[in-house]
């Protein structure tokens, strides 16, 4: 028997994928739980329509954080903090910094989504890293200057 899964089911395979079942279990256990549908035509079109418009709202997500990707590459964030002598602040520089400066800039991106590659103490430039999408990251210089 073949039916289309509407959830994931263990050891036989994951939501939208189209198995063979033997008929006792499709019609016992799959179809009663709703677990599956039955593969008919029609189901399988319509299975078919909402995996290319799934593709396709997928395509435009990529689209847009690549967009996002290439403006935030060009931007240039200044940070004014207390400092001490040397350069050392009093504390460190945080996502939670960066996301509000980038907020000004009319950016609203997580704090999660922002990594550093080193912890920020000091005055200087450095460059953080903003996952949008995956597989597509962003990097952002910041500049750290004492007030």
């Amino acid at each position: 028997m073949k039916v289309i899964l509407v959830k994931d089911v263990k050891n036989v395979g994951k939501a939208g994928e189209i198995v063979n079942v033997s008929d006792g279990y499709g019609r016992n256990y799959l179809l009663p739980r709703g677990l599956a549908i039955e593969a008919t035509e029609s189901n399988i079109k319509v299975l078919n329509e909402k995996k290319k418009a799934e593709e396709k709202k997928r395509q435009q997500e990529l689209e847009e954080a690549k967009e996002m990707a290439q403006k935030l590459s060009n931007l240039s964030l200044v940070l004014k903090v207390k400092a001490g002598e040397n350069g050392k602040l009093f504390g460190s520089i945080t996502s939670k910094d960066v996301e509000e400066a980038l907020k000004e800039k009319g950016f609203d991106i997580d704090k999660k989504k922002i990594s550093f590659d080193e912890t920020v103490k000091t005055t200087g430039t450095y460059y953080v890293d903003i996952k949008l999408y995956q597989g597509v990251i962003a990097k952002v210089k910041v500049d750290v200057v004492a007030e």
